[in-house]
């Protein structure tokens, strides 16, 4: 079971418990054991942070970390997550578009969503709307923390 996360780059710090609180269910409720995350603002930190500290208690469970882009040049290491997902297709994708299409990506191949969606226009309304639909359809489950 995989879960993805989306939020506003500014999302509070105060939103950091219930964070944890939304893995540890995932974790323990729910069955998931993969968790991907972006790395674009202060939500994708904040639930990074969360999943690694769920992985003291939790052994199975992974970090992975979405590129939208090709991580061009030298060595790219992330020693903070346990892999890292570049989705098939998006060396396509003009560079303006490819958060957008890597965020669809996952949304199709996720199970669960935790979102910070506090109904904003922008990107991060615009991913929670389309994994709204697709929950409609038994496709995924969303969880959204600014509810």
């Amino acid at each position: 079971m995989t879960c993805f996360f989306i939020g506003h780059r500014n999302a509070p710090q105060e939103l950091t418990p219930k964070l944890s609180e939304a893995v540890e269910r995932h974790i323990t409720e729910y069955g998931v054991t993969d968790f991907v995350v972006g790395h674009y603002g202060r939500f994708d930190a904040m639930a990074a942070g969360a999943v690694r500290d769920a992985k003291k208690r939790h052994r199975s469970v992974t970090l992975t970390l979405l590129l939208p882009y090709y991580p061009f040049g030298g060595n790219f290491e992330t020693p903070e997550f346990d892999g890292t997902l570049y989705p098939a297709g998006l060396e396509s994708v003009p560079r303006a578009a490819a958060i957008v299409r890597a965020n669809r990506y996952m949304i199709e191949e996720s199970d669960f969503l935790i979102c910070y969606d506090r109904e904003i226009a922008g990107g991060t309304r615009d991913i929670v709307k389309f994994a709204r639909r697709r929950e409609k359809n038994g496709l995924i489950r969303v969880t959204n923390l600014a509810e």
